[in-house]
C-alpha cells in the first residue's frame, strides 16, 4: 500500500526497494504525528508538540560512522578521521537491511538540502519511524507540490533503528552503523533512534560535495541585520557553544542555527529548521526558542515530563544533558523566509573553554582566525556524544571534525579565500567558564556575551580600546558598555593570578602541540600566528 504525493517515476519500487508493507510518501505533520502516536512511538504534548525518547542512544555515535572505500573517493577522503568500510561490507549491509525491512511500513520524505536552488541537494529519507519523518521534515527544506511531482532523489538515506549490524559480515565496528557510499549515493543508518544522525549525515554529504564548487560548507549559525541581508554574520561552533542561542537575536533576522554554505554570492542555510538544546532553557533568557517547545509538531527529544500535566522539566537531565527540540524555522518570528543572506561582514568563532583561560571576546587577524579555525578548540559538553559526562577540553578542527570527510586544510583554505574577498571582521567568543576552570569557576553570563556580540556586529566594538593578550596575541577590548570590565580580563576573575597563569601556560601548550599536524599544509602568515 502506497500513500502520499510522489513523482510516479521515483517510487521506492523504481529504486529497486521492493516488498515493503505500507509506504507513506511525503505525509504532512498531522499525519506523521497521528501515525507516530498510533504506533506507540511517543506522546502528544502541550500545544501539540511530540514527546519522544530515543532509548539507548541519546547522542551521535561518531565512532560507528563509516565511509565506503571506493576508487572515486580514495584520494579525497580524510581517512584518519573517517573509518573506512569495504564495498563488500556495504553491499551485505544493504542487502540484509532490505531483507529485514520487508513487510514493514516506512515513511518517505523527499526534501531539499540547501536554500540556494543553484546548490541544493535533493535527498530522499526512508524512515522506519514516523517521528523521524517528522523530524527530518523540519530539519531539511520542503518542496512545494509542483516540485514534488518532478522530484528526483540524488541521495537516499535508509534509517532502520530495529536492524542490528554484524561487524564481521558488514565490516563495521559494532551493531550500530552509519555508512556513507559516495558511489551508490546512499546512507544506511541502523540500530540507533537518535534523530540527529539523519541531519548530520546530510551535513557530511554537503561537506564533501560543495568544496569542489568553491563553496565553503560551515558548521555555523547565521543571521543578518533587519532590512539589510548584506549585513550578515556567521557563528562557528560545536554543539553546546551557543550557535542556536546566540544567532536567535530578536534584533536581527535568523538565517539558520547550524549548517550553512558560503558561496561567492553569499550565505545560504542547508536546513529548514532548528535542533536546539533545551537543558535549562527558560522563557526569560530565550523566549522564542522556549515557545517552540509548546507548538504543534515540534519534536521534543529525550526530555523528562510530568505524566499527568505533560509539563516539561527543563532542568532534569536524568535521560541526557543532550535533550533537544526540533522545529521549523518559521516558528521563530524573525527567521528569514529565504534562508539566504549576503557575504558575511563578521565571522565569529565560538568556543566553550572549560579551562577558564580565554576572554569572553577577542578580535582576530585573518591569520589568527585561520589558526583558531583549524585548531577548533572547545569543550565537549555532556550528552552530545555517548560517554561524555562532564565538559571535556578538545580540539575539533574547523569546529566540526566529526562531519569533515575532507582534510581540514581544504575547508581552511576556502575560509581564507572568502575572508580575503570580503574583508570580514573576525572574532573569538568564549561561552565557557570564567573565574576558574570547570568545577571552580562559573559559566560565562549570557547577557554579557550578547552585549559583546551586539557591539561587535554594530561596529562599535572595533572603535574601542584594546589590549594585547599575553598568551595568545589577539586583541581584547578593555571596556565595553554594559559589561563588567573585570570579565574582560580573565586573569583578574580568578582568586589567584598564579593559578590562572599556570592554567594558561597549559592551554597554550595544548594549542601548540595540536597545531603541529597542520604546519606542513598552511601558509606562512598562519604559521606566524601559531603559538609556540
Amino acid at each position: 500500500m502506497n500513500s502520499g504525493r510522489v513523482n510516479p517515476n521515483q517510487t521506492l519500487e523504481k529504486q529497486g526497494i521492493k516488498g515493503l508493507g505500507g509506504v507513506h510518501y511525503n505525509q504532512l505533520e498531522p499525519a506523521l504525528i497521528e501515525a507516530a502516536i498510533s504506533r506507540g512511538e511517543g506522546k502528544l504534548g502541550l500545544g501539540g508538540a511530540f514527546l519522544v525518547s530515543t532509548g539507548q542512544f541519546t547522542g551521535r555515535s561518531p565512532k560507528d560512522k563509516h565511509v565506503v572505500r571506493t576508487p572515486s573517493v580514495e584520494n579525497t577522503i580524510w581517512w584518519e578521521n573517517n573509518t573506512p568500510m569495504s564495498v563488500k561490507g556495504f553491499d551485505a549491509l544493504r542487502a540484509d537491511m532490505l531483507k529485514h525491512m520487508k513487510g514493514r511500513d516506512y515513511f518517505v520524505q523527499d526534501l531539499f538540502a540547501g536554500a540556494d536552488p543553484d546548490h541544493r541537494l535533493d535527498v530522499r529519507v526512508i524512515a522506519e519511524m514516523a517521528w523521524h519523518g517528522l523530524f527530518i521534515r523540519h530539519m531539511l527544506r520542503r518542496p512545494d507540490s509542483t516540485e514534488l511531482d518532478s522530484f528526483v532523489p540524488e541521495w537516499t538515506i535508509i534509517n532502520c533503528p530495529s536492524f542490528k549490524a554484524d561487524p564481521k559480515r558488514h565490516d563495521c565496528r559494532s551493531d550500530t552503523v552509519i555508512a556513507l557510499n559516495f558511489d551508490s549515493k546512499e546512507i544506511l543508518i541502523a540500530n540507533t533512534a537518535y534523530a540527529g544522525e539523519n541531519k548530520k549525515s546530510v551535513f557530511t554529504l554537503l561537506n564533501y560535495i560543495l568544496p569542489d564548487k568553491g563553496i565553503m560548507p560551515m558548521h555555523c549559525s547565521a543571521n543578518h541585520a533587519v532590512g539589510n541581508p548584506n549585513d550578515t554574520a556567521v557563528f562557528f561552533g560545536l554543539s553546546g557553544t551557543g550557535k542556536t542561542t546566540l544567532s536567535a537575536d530578536p534584533s536581527r533576522i535568523l538565517i539558520g542555527d547550524d549548517e550553512h554554505g558560503w558561496s561567492d554570492e553569499g550565505i545560504f542555510n542547508f536546513e529548514g529548521g532548528c535542533y536546539a538544546k533545551t537543558i535549562n532553557l527558560s522563557a526569560e533568557a530565550e523566549p522564542e526558542i522556549y515557545a517552540t517547545t509548546h507548538k504543534f509538531g515540534t519534536v521534543i527529544e529525550n526530555m523528562v515530563f510530568d505524566p499527568e500535566t505533560l509539563e516539561l522539566d527543563f532542568r532534569d537531565s536524568s535521560l541526557t544533558e543532550n535533550m533537544r527540540c526540533a522545529y521549523p524555522l518559521d516558528y521563530i518570528s524573525n527567521a528569514s523566509k529565504t534562508g539566504m543572506g549576503g557575504r558575511p561582514k563578521n565571522v565569529i568563532l565560538l568556543t566553550c573553554d572549560a579551562y577558564g583561560v580565554l576572554p569572553p571576546i577577542a578580535r582576530l587577524s585573518p591569520a589568527q582566525a585561520m589558526y583558531h579555525f583549524l585548531s577548533g578548540f572547545t569543550s565537549k559538553t555532556p550528552g552530545t556524544e555517548r560517554g561524555v559526562v562532564e565538559p571535556t577540553p578538545t580540539f575539533s578542527t574547523c569546529f566540526g571534525a566529526p562531519f569533515m570527510p575532507r582534510r581540514p586544510e581544504v575547508y581552511g583554505k576556502l575560509l581564507q579565500q572568502h575572508i580575503a574577498k570580503t574583508g570580514a571582521a573576525c572574532w573569538l567568543v568564549n561561552t565557557g567558564w570564567t573565574g576558574g576552570a570547570f568545577g571552580t569557576g562559573k559559566r560565562m553570563p549570557i547577557r554579557a556575551t550578547r552585549a559583546l556580540l551586539t557591539a561587535a556586529l554594530n561596529g562599535s566594538l572595533a572603535t574601542g580600546e584594546f589590549r594585547k593578550d599575553p598568551n595568545f596575541g589577539f586583541d581584547v577590548p578593555v571596556s565595553v558598555p554594559g559589561v563588567d570590565d573585570l570579565l574582560l580580563d580573565p586573569r583578574r576573575t580568578w582568586a589567584k593570578g598564579d593559578a590562572y597563569d599556570a592554567q594558561a601556560t597549559k592551554l597554550v601548550q595544548m594549542f601548540a602541540d595540536n597545531f603541529g599536524q597542520y604546519i606542513a599544509h598552511i601558509d606562512a602568515d598562519v604559521k606566524a600566528a601559531a603559538i609556540g
